[in-house]
């Protein structure tokens, strides 16, 4: 029985990925590179960081990554603070709340950085639900590399394989099979062209694996 569940952030708890999507791409218009769907879609659920990494190797860029996280992040703080329509995902409230009613540990581990996870909790009012939080960008290794979900399990102080992790990116279903934990993927309406070959289970809605659902 499931005792703890691992949420990504960005795609399951909150669609951020459009806001991601313009400031990355006024980013890459900043530093003069062109870069195409099939690159762009490859990052998603990869942590800030290692993408600028890429990115300066692919394009030979004389910047440094860091300073290519730096844009980006200005970026994506300014629109974080002006665009109004930035909301939960339909129904992870009422999911995140069932859970926390029926005993279940809830753990954030995302590729975000802590100041954008921190910023999403503290604008929907998340802290409350979750015992833990934990951003891929201060780890060694970033998704699809397990430590995250490893060290989230570790935080939700239970065994793998009574944790289930819900994902909806590629790189994040891989990190969380290898790390042996039980995934279900959320096809999020913005996370296109993903893989969900690897999932034990893939959703359309949060409806599908409520506690009592889970029970069955």
């Amino acid at each position: 029985m499931v005792k703890a569940v691992l949420f990504d952030m960005d795609g399951v708890i909150i669609d951020t990925e459009p806001l991601h999507r313009k400031a990355y791409f006024s980013m890459f218009k900043e530093v003069g590179i062109e870069v195409d769907e099939t690159l762009y879609t490859s990052f998603t659920g990869m942590a800030t960081l290692p993408i600028c990494e890429t990115l300066c190797d692919v394009f030979s860029l004389e910047r440094e990554p860091k300073e290519l996280v730096q844009i980006k992040r200005y970026y994506f703080k300014e629109l974080f603070r002006t665009d109004t329509s930035l909301q939960l995902l339909p129904g992870v409230l009422q999911l995140i709340q069932d859970y926390v009613a029926h005993g279940l540990t809830l753990v954030v581990a995302s590729s975000a950085s802590m100041e954008n996870i921190n910023r999403v909790f503290d604008r929907f009012d998340l802290n409350p639900y979750f015992q833990g939080k934990i951003s891929g960008a201060d780890l060694a290794q970033s998704k699809p590399h397990p430590e995250i979900f490893e060290k989230a399990a570790v935080m939700a102080q239970t065994p793998k394989e009574f944790c289930m992790v819900i994902e909806d990116a590629t790189n994040g279903i891989k990190a969380a099979k290898a790390a042996g934990i039980y995934c279900v993927a959320y096809r999020s309406p913005h996370s296109t062209l993903q893989d969900y070959a690897l999932a034990d289970r893939v959703i359309d809605s949060f409806d599908e694996i409520t506690y009592a659902m889970l029970k069955k």
